[in-house]
């Protein structure tokens, strides 16, 4: 059998956690060295490994140049659809859990849920002459949820960073983000709507379809 082409997240607790995820099935890496991308297992060549970062693992799954790896629930299931069509999830992990959020501002007292939102964004275009704004990095995901929850009345703010400043910054309304603990949303005074969950993400095993019989099931 010829090697598999593996691809694990080359930085924080996602690459400290997937390297104990292969130590706990005997693959330990032997040449690991934060300088080098590239790394093998000791007694075991059926492997070639490649640090990379989560999202280009998923692009590289995609197009057939990794066989199989490790990256986010969320990162996959906001690329278009035939990442879907190409990739299958192995199996999913006990780490990297985070939960992909609508969040307001604390002041938004009369904001509760979903419901809630969809009439203030009415108000908010009657008032404003405009759409409320909506800050994320998760644009398809956050779209999707909200037009499924009868929300159709937003705009779409991409953000590049710290999302949690833009309704202060007057930069959005409100946003979605990711959070594992929902302390961060908490300390800029945001806070999660009741029926606000758009995804339970955590960290996959993942397999590109193109060589999905090549894969073992040692996991």
């Amino acid at each position: 059998m010829s090697r598999l082409k593996l691809g694990l997240p080359s930085k924080g607790r996602l690459k400290d956690e997937s390297i104990k995820f292969f130590s706990s099935k005997n693959l330990n890496i032997k040449n690991l060295n934060s300088r080098n991308y590239f790394f093998s297992f000791q007694d075991n060549h059926n492997f070639n490994g490649i640090f990379l970062h989560a999202r280009e693992i998923i692009e590289r799954l995609n197009d057939g140049t990794l066989d199989l790896g490790i990256s986010g629930l969320d990162l996959l299931m906001e690329l278009p659809d035939e990442y879907q069509n190409n990739i299958k999830i192995h199996k999913k992990l006990s780490f990297g859990d985070a939960d992909l959020v609508v969040a307001v501002p604390n002041d938004w007292l009369d904001v509760q849920n979903m419901a809630d939102l969809e009439e203030v964004s009415f108000e908010f275009k009657d008032k404003y002459n405009r759409r409320m704004r909506v800050a994320t990095k998760y644009p398809k995901l956050t779209e999707d949820f909200f037009l499924s929850k009868g929300v159709t009345e937003f705009k779409i703010v991409g953000s590049l960073g710290a999302t949690e400043t833009y309704p202060f910054t007057g930069s959005s309304e409100l946003i979605t983000d990711i959070t594992s603990t929902g302390a961060t949303l908490k300390e800029n005074n945001l806070r999660i709507i009741l029926d606000g969950e758009i995804l339970k993400s955590s960290a996959c095993l993942m397999v590109s379809k193109k060589c999905e019989n090549k894969i073992i099931d040692i996991f």
